[in-house]
């Protein structure tokens, strides 16, 4: 074993758990900074480390320094304590004034910031308010120290301690002494694993009170990422004690406790207890509530005359709708809410474009949104007017992914007689109640979007237990009317939907039969990057591969890899910046992975690099170039791959796609629907007849537990 001292530089990559980092130490003796790798958290920058450990070489980065042990010391010379502060590691501290600080109170300087702040200001350059600001900068730190101390102490990372440090400050440790479950519900990337180590390592009972309401709403968290909004109370307390290894009974009688003050939400509906978390009741309550009621209060037209207005509309476009189309478009005059549901090829742009010209021409004030920016921008492309996503829509301001908050609501509506929305299949019940919310009394909804598609990612199926409910005025278009030497894409959408195997014999639609996922992976990398590329596809904006999948060969993650390698190799001399499990380059094809409202960039949205500076990346998205700190890299993910929910709402020239049978878990016919939904000109499926069949023939979706279609059509349920 040896020893080696320095000061950290540079953090160069640390993983989601904080158990292994990767950084750069600067030794004290007069070398060049050195490349650290250990299972450890990553350290502080500026911080002044012991490290005992061996010299190993990386085959493809060289020489590093594999940590056995380590400690960290405080700066004891001049030298050091400059070295420590002009590191950045205190803010409004930089190398400039460290030199004065130092020349200045020499080895008394890091008490003086302590102890004695008020002489901050015999230095050149600090009056009192920067004396007050790196007094505290200073003591942030310490508190730092003693968070990450405290945490590592207890068997959790001390890499979590800048998000905890965030959001309590200098009351953290009291925080956590008191209640760690808190972080779970309070602290962003902190769930209830991390929560209940810490708990579990100050020896709190495993039936404490707060460990079991913990867990349930853990449980429940996790219920809901499933796309549920309730859960039967069964299964809850079953799936709540195999989480805490604890007994039923346990959990049950605190899960009472819970419902009694009020905590969570209950309905019993035909026997069954399902139980709610407080924002899904709330959220499914006022959507069923708000629907009805926009239903019968819609501002009415000047005419009445309906059926000559669409006449009219007809000779002016110099086309004749058919029936089902013509109903739609007389439905958006006559009801307050209107449904408007087809496949691909069906009509709903030349129908959305009837209604648009109709409700236009009766004075109505129009709005168009869709639940992505590609979604939005498809809308607008289609119909010739601007269309935005829900969220810029409604002014998003901040808040996390299940709370967003808005500028607009029932206080400050939306100025519209008439909404439009596209792509409602996308939609969660939560963000339809914040939709809902701002819709002004009088104003007229239409939801437009293709049932069979996958649901939202979300909680709820919204717009299939609208439909079902049959409470909603509701139009399907199902007569194709694109012609049938056009494209096989449309006709084989169809086939699927209906159970049929897809013909896969022309050019726009192929099936190429592999043998095994490895063999499909590479067949994908070469189409991409020489077939395809060949035939003058631009392989960085023309072809999406999608996945059924995240894991295994064929999953998102691996042909991410796979693809970014092909296409986008590492060059010698370029920079590149490690995020958590993917390396990232010049170049890449990136997406967003969740909504920021600071930066206005949202779940799905995808752009490119277009610059590497010192740990951080630049991405430009459409109109929109976006920096993101070292920190915030979990937010980006490579996007050459993407699954087939991430590509809701978007269309492609071409999509390729793997069908294996290890994604049988996955392999459902809305899931190839969809996928084969998004190509414009041409699907290439690859991987076995057998998965190919599995994925058309299975059409079990799983119900989600949800009372929305209940709700509409006034069924009794318990308040």
């Amino acid at each position: 074993m040896e020893q080696l001292a320095g000061i950290v530089e540079n953090i160069v990559f640390q993983n989601d758990e904080g158990t292994f980092a990767v950084f750069k130490i600067k030794p004290n003796e007069d070398r060049s900074p050195v490349t650290v790798v250990g299972n450890m958290p990553a350290p502080l920058l500026g911080e002044q480390l012991e490290l005992t450990g061996d010299w190993v070489e990386h085959s493809k980065f060289g020489q590093q320094f594999k940590v056995a042990s380590w400690k960290r010391i405080a700066p004891t010379s001049v030298k050091g304590i400059e070295r420590f502060l002009a590191s950045g590691a205190i803010k409004g501290i930089g190398p400039a004034m460290a030199a004065r600080l130092v020349k200045h109170f020499g080895i008394q300087t890091l008490e003086v910031m302590e102890f004695k702040p008020h002489r901050l200001v015999e230095v050149e350059g600090i009056g009192s308010k920067k004396a007050d600001v790196i007094h505290q900068a200073y003591m942030e730190q310490a508190e730092m120290r003693e968070l990450m101390l405290f945490l590592e102490m207890n068997g959790v990372s001390g890499g979590y301690a800048g998000k905890i440090f965030a959001q309590y400050g200098s009351f953290a440790i009291s925080v956590l002494q008191e209640n760690p479950y808190r972080l779970a519900e309070e602290v962003s990337g902190i769930g209830f694993r991390t929560a209940d180590q810490i708990a579990m390592s100050m020896g709190l009972e495993r039936t404490h009170p707060d460990r079991i309401a913990a867990g349930v709403n853990f449980a429940l968290l996790q219920i809901a990422q499933a796309g549920h909004c309730c859960v039967p109370e069964e299964t809850l307390v079953e799936q709540t004690a195999k989480l805490l290894l604890t007994e039923r009974n346990e959990v049950a009688a605190r899960l009472k406790q819970l419902l009694k003050e009020e905590r969570l939400c209950v309905e019993d509906f035909h026997g069954m207890t399902l139980i709610y978390p407080r924002h899904l009741y709330h959220a499914e309550k006022n959507t069923a509530q708000r629907l009805l009621k926009l239903q019968d209060k819609a501002r009415p037209a000047k005419d009445d005359d309906f059926e000559g207005l669409v006449t009219q509309w007809e000779r002016t476009a110099k086309l004749v709708l058919a029936a089902s189309q013509r109903e739609a478009v007389v439905s958006a005059l006559t009801h307050g809410v209107l449904v408007l549901t087809g496949g691909p090829g069906t009509g709903k742009t030349t129908v959305v474009k009837g209604m648009l010209a109709v409700l236009e021409a009766q004075g109505f004030q129009i709005l168009l949104g869709a639940p992505t920016g590609r979604a939005a921008k498809r809308l607008s492309e289609a119909t010739g007017r601007e269309a935005v996503t829900i969220h810029r829509l409604l002014e998003a301001t901040g808040g996390g992914e299940g709370t967003p908050k808005f500028v607009r609501n029932e206080d400050e509506p939306l100025d519209a007689d008439v909404l439009i929305i596209d792509e409602v299949s996308m939609m969660d019940i939560v963000l339809m109640n914040c939709f809902l919310r701002a819709v002004p009394d009088g104003c007229r909804v239409i939801l437009v979007g293709d049932v069979d598609q996958l649901p939202a990612v979300g909680p709820g199926s919204v717009l299939k237990d609208i439909i079902r409910s049959e409470t909603i005025p509701m139009v399907r278009l199902t007569e194709v009317f694109r012609q049938a030497g056009e494209s096989m894409i449309v006709q084989n959408a169809h086939r699927i939907n209906r159970g049929m195997l897809p013909d896969c014999n022309s050019l726009d639609f192929q099936f190429i039969e592999l043998p095994s996922s490895l063999a499909v992976a590479g067949a994908i990398v070469e189409t991409c990057r020489e077939k395809l590329t060949a035939e003058g596809f631009d392989v960085w904006r023309d072809v999406q591969v999608l996945s059924p999948m995240h894991r295994q060969d064929c999953g998102v993650e691996n042909l991410n890899r796979l693809l970014q390698q092909a296409l986008n190799p590492e060059r010698e001399g370029e920079p590149i910046v490690s995020g958590v499990h993917q390396t990232f380059r010049l170049h890449d094809k990136v997406m967003q992975m969740k909504n920021n409202y600071q930066k206005n960039v949202f779940n799905g949205d995808i752009g490119f690099i277009v610059e590497l500076e010192a740990g951080k990346v630049k991405v430009a998205y459409p109109d929109n170039p976006v920096w993101y700190e070292k920190n915030e890299l979990d937010e980006l993910q490579l996007a050459y791959a993407m699954s087939v929910h991430k590509s809701q709402g978007s269309e492609y020239p071409v999509v390729v796609m793997p069908l294996i049978p290890g994604h049988h878990v996955m392999l459902q016919r809305n899931l190839l629907y969809t996928a084969v939904t998004r190509a414009k000109e041409r699907v290439i499926l690859m991987g076995t007849k057998s998965a190919l069949n599995t994925a058309v023939m299975n059409d079990r979706t799983k119900r989600r537990y949800s009372l929305l279609a209940e709700r509409l059509r006034g069924e009794s349920l318990s308040d």
